[in-house]
């Protein structure tokens, strides 16, 4: 994860009212279940310091016309007296639960690591005059949640697709229609290169048609092409399509998770072996003070000491954020941008 997606939030004021919503099934009462959900978190708040205009301000942005989005997708809100600061869809598996907090640095731990373990995939399924290009997020223990379709060569209708279970899934597919926009393959690729500039996929894969995807994959920018895949089974045709494709995206999804996985640990243990590497949150922290964290790693699944004033330390240098696999003192260490000094050695 890039931490520069949240660096604006550290150049605000505090303290911050930082707020999850799990994301729970669609009901018929969603409207009643958010707002009693909502009622408890602003109870936490209030009880805690959170000024009124903090808590006014996360309500405007949780009780809002379409709240059947809110309880289906979940919520991280971040917000200070001037307003809501943050307001992102938050992924996390269910049973996580919702949480409140209020406190001087913004308690973004549990959304980095989300962010961290998922992976983006830009999907564009082919035919030989466009093709329908999806937004998928793929995280672990989820099902695929495809955010956001684009049909380049017809209207598209929305739906909804259940995938069956995977090692790597996501809570569902939604996708969301828009407009017919392009109408060739290389306006569809000038496309890919717009998109993926403000979303910042992992990967962009290439399905649907062979002849389709082959002449799209020529299309692409270089840039994008370093990073593109080609699914080999499914497409849009029917529900079955839909399934393969599904089965073919999380494979993927669980490819480069994997690689990335992997490439952090050698990472990681090259620089250590090489004084570019320290652990531990006094270290890190003091690291972060020098401008010297290129990477922030935090253990996989295990709260690391100060994790909050180390994101925002960490982010204000523009640090990425990884996740290890491994234990480390405090639960956190840092790739370094130059070899330690010796003060960071003790």
């Amino acid at each position: 994860m890039q931490l520069a997606e949240v660096r604006n939030l550290y150049d605000q004021d505090g303290p911050f009212a930082t707020v999850y919503l799990e994301g729970r099934a669609p009901a018929a009462d969603a409207e009643h279940q958010v707002r009693l959900r909502w009622d408890d978190l602003r109870g936490r708040l209030e009880k805690d310091g959170a000024g009124e205009e903090t808590v006014t301000a996360l309500e405007k942005a949780v009780i809002v016309d379409d709240i059947t989005e809110v309880q289906n997708n979940g919520r991280v809100l971040v917000a200070n007296a001037s307003g809501v600061l943050l307001n992102a869809d938050w992924d996390a598996a269910i049973g996580a639960g919702d949480a409140a907090h209020f406190t001087q640095e913004p308690e973004l731990g549990a959304f980095a690591r989300e962010r961290a373990r998922s992976v983006r995939m830009l999907v564009a399924i082919a035919d030989r005059t466009g093709a329908t290009i999806r937004r998928v997020v793929a995280a672990e223990e989820h099902e695929l949640d495809e955010q956001a379709e684009r049909n380049v060569t017809e209207a598209a209708n929305a739906s909804v697709h259940k995938p069956r279970e995977g090692a790597l899934s996501h809570k569902q597919i939604q996708r969301r229609a828009d407009e017919a926009t392009k109408q060739n393959l290389r306006e569809v690729a000038e496309h890919l290169d717009e998109t993926s500039a403000k979303w910042h996929p992992d990967v962009v894969v290439l399905a649907g048609e062979v002849q389709g995807r082959n002449e799209l994959r020529d299309e692409l920018s270089d840039v994008l092409r370093d990073i593109a895949r080609e699914a080999e089974n499914g497409g849009t045709d029917d529900d079955a399509a839909e399934e393969a494709l599904a089965e073919e995206l999380r494979s993927i999804a669980s490819d480069v998770a994997n690689d990335r996985s992997q490439e952090l640990t050698e990472r990681y243990e090259h620089a250590a072996a090489h004084d570019q590497a320290v652990e531990g949150a006094d270290r890190v922290a003091r690291a972060a003070e020098m401008g010297a964290v290129e990477t922030l790693l935090f253990e996989h699944d295990r709260s690391a000491t100060d994790e909050a004033k180390l994101l925002g330390a960490s982010a204000r240098v523009d640090a990425q954020l990884g996740l290890l696999n491994t234990q480390v003192e405090d639960a956190v260490a840092a790739v370094l941008r130059f070899e330690a000094p010796d003060e960071l050695k003790k």
